[in-house]
């Protein structure tokens, strides 16, 4: 099997690709074919990794044109072609290599990102996107005895956004993102929409407010592309579509009857 991986270092012209011939072994990931490069071929080839150092989502990648998880991603998976989650067009502008599906594994920097050195791309954007939203817990009312109590079913919906692990796969296929530099992202209105409907808050519409922007809730287009290449199963798609629900009934109920609520 060949590995056929994005190259670019600060003062190159132009990236290149460079293939690399992987022993092929059940259950190896992407990222032990990297490392493998890595050893036999090429010292230099550059990537994040932080498995089993408590930062899941450091290796997301693109890989045959998808953001995935190369900790993940199995290169038996991608050759039989049952690992390809459907999505909707991004922009790849200096992604444009072409390569044989059926004996190579193509592996590429995130879009949406700058590259700073082969597969490393730079993520203060998503970070500060991230950080824009103020993704901090503010409890509401007086301190409790003991704990802060949630019923079982708020818990659950909870869950459904809790899990996220920052990884930016989201970011890399938003369309969105690709062409709207002030888009808050999908990550970080994930996160707001979480703390928004956690019952121990208590503070009403005011996280909602916090992205009642152009450029956040309003700026996305449905493209669905995040929920489906998201490791963890998080639906930011779903978190918008309510949020601005609640905001366009809260509009309605400010304005009154007969009001322009839109």
């Amino acid at each position: 099997m060949m590995l056929k991986v994005f190259r670019f270092s600060p003062g190159m012209e132009k990236p290149r690709y460079d293939t690399f011939a992987i022993e092929p072994a059940p259950g190896k990931t992407v990222l032990a074919a990297l490392f493998e490069a890595q050893s036999r071929y090429d010292d230099s080839l550059a990537f994040r990794y932080s498995c089993r150092g408590a930062v899941c989502g450091t290796c997301a990648m693109l890989i045959n044109r998808v953001p995935r998880l190369a900790c993940r991603t199995r290169l038996g998976a991608l050759s039989a072609g049952d690992s390809d989650p459907p999505h909707s067009h991004y922009d790849l502008p200096h992604l444009t290599e072409p390569w044989d599906k059926k004996e190579e594994v193509l592996v590429e920097p995130l879009p949406n990102l700058p590259v700073i050195k082969d597969l490393i791309v730079d993520m203060d954007e998503f970070f500060t996107r991230y950080r824009s939203v103020e993704p901090v817990f503010r409890p509401g009312g007086p301190d409790p005895e003991k704990e802060r109590l949630m019923t079982p079913e708020a818990v659950r919906e909870l869950e459904r956004y809790t899990t996220c692990i920052l990884c930016a796969a989201c970011f890399a296929a938003c369309p969105v993102n690709g062409k709207n530099p002030r888009y808050t992202g999908p990550a970080a209105l994930a996160k707001l929409y979480r703390f928004h409907i956690d019952p121990r808050e208590q503070q009403g519409p005011a996280r909602l407010r916090t992205a009642d922007t152009p450029d956040g809730w309003w700026a996305c287009e449905f493209h669905t592309n995040c929920r489906r290449v998201c490791p963890k199963d998080v639906p930011p798609d779903k978190a918008i579509g309510h949020a601005r629900q609640e905001l366009k009934d809260l509009k309605k109920k400010e304005t009154g009857p007969g009001g322009d609520g839109a």
